[in-house]
């Protein structure tokens, strides 16, 4: 049996499990050190305060872990987030992803957010770093590319590109409703 909830505090030993091998052997993180436990649990409590951090659990065990962050740090932008998603490496295609997302973006709603985007690493030619999974997903998910940066980013001695993708999960109107915290 698998359901979604929030993420806890606890989770955080856990989460750096399942984030450890995309850092330490992909390029889907631009990150060189996987965060330690402290560090992953600062992590949690402050993108909590604001946004929803929701795990997967099925039979017991966290199997994935998505968020949504602050896209940037003025108010003009308050009703759009940047999202992130692991799935644990045993777990990814048995349709993980595809939940945590959907519930993710049901809770961004309820809060009035109107933006979603999404950072991700991008190759013109797939590697054992890096696939083009990540872009297909979201495509796969109602997202659109909207900008590429070259070779902005440096890892395992070669150079990738990033870019964003968007997705409108709510209606652009005049004096839109303010965003809300999370439920929880």
């Amino acid at each position: 049996m698998s359901y979604i909830r929030n993420v806890e505090l606890s989770d955080a030993e856990v989460l750096v499990e399942i984030y450890r091998p995309y850092v330490e052997n992909t390029t889907i993180s631009f990150e060189y050190e996987t965060p330690s436990v402290d560090e992953f649990r600062s992590r949690i409590e402050n993108i909590s305060k604001k946004y929803p951090y929701i795990v997967m659990v099925e039979d017991d065990e966290i199997v994935g872990y998505a968020y949504a962050g602050t896209f940037k740090g003025r108010k003009a932008y308050d009703w759009s987030v940047e999202t992130t998603i692991y799935v644990r490496e045993d777990k990814k295609g048995g349709g993980y992803g595809k939940k945590l997302y959907l519930e993710l973006e049901e809770r961004l709603k309820k809060q009035n957010i109107l933006n979603m985007y999404a950072c991700i690493a991008y190759t013109d030619n797939e590697d054992g770093h890096l696939t083009n999974n990540s872009m297909q997903f979201h495509e796969h998910m109602g997202f659109r590319l909207i900008g590429t940066f070259k070779k902005c980013g440096y890892k395992f001695d070669k150079w990738y590109d990033m870019i964003w993708m968007e997705k409108f999960i709510g209606e652009h109107k005049v004096n839109p409703d303010a965003v809300t915290k999370p439920e929880i």
